[in-house]
């Protein structure tokens, strides 16, 4: 809730709109395009006034009925009402399934780090595996290149 419960601009308008309603019979006689102004003028501001009032209600009616279905209440025996399924929980048993939920993350992390480090050790046989590769290839190369020179000799 803001400064006097979110109809700031319902009642800035509103004072806007009264004084130009007031104004309009002082001003009525000197032209009569200012007569035209206060014509088109006034009824504009009341129907602002009229729109900024219907959307704060409605905002309040829906913010109201959001925050109402949200709420999880506590009761004296410390107790949460869920909104899906309607069902009491203690904060025992949250903490208990919090606790829980801990380990078997904390368990996890640990399953990747083993992971992990196997990935690790895989991807360096891997770059072993293809150094010995690349040493046979050029052993068999210089074979071949060495029986090419005892051919032509």
């Amino acid at each position: 809730m803001g400064y006097l419960g979110n109809h700031l601009a319902t009642i800035s308008t509103g004072v806007f709109a009264a004084v130009l309603t007031g104004l309009w019979p002082y001003f009525v006689d000197f032209a009569p395009i200012l007569n035209f102004v206060f014509i088109m003028a006034v009824p504009i501001t009341w129907f602002l006034v009229f729109t900024c009032w219907i959307s704060q209600k409605s905002t309040d009616y829906m913010y109201a009925h959001a925050h109402h279905s949200e709420k999880k209440s506590l009761s004296n025996t410390q107790t949460v009402q869920t909104t899906t399924t309607g069902t009491q929980v203690s904060l025992s048993e949250i903490k208990q399934v919090q606790s829980e939920l801990s380990s078997e993350l904390n368990n996890l992390k640990e399953t990747v780090k083993l992971k992990d480090s196997e990935i690790e050790r895989l991807n360096q046989e891997i770059s072993n595996l293809q150094t010995l590769v690349q040493i046979e290839s050029l052993k068999t190369e210089l074979a071949n290149l060495k029986m090419l020179a005892s051919k032509k000799k």
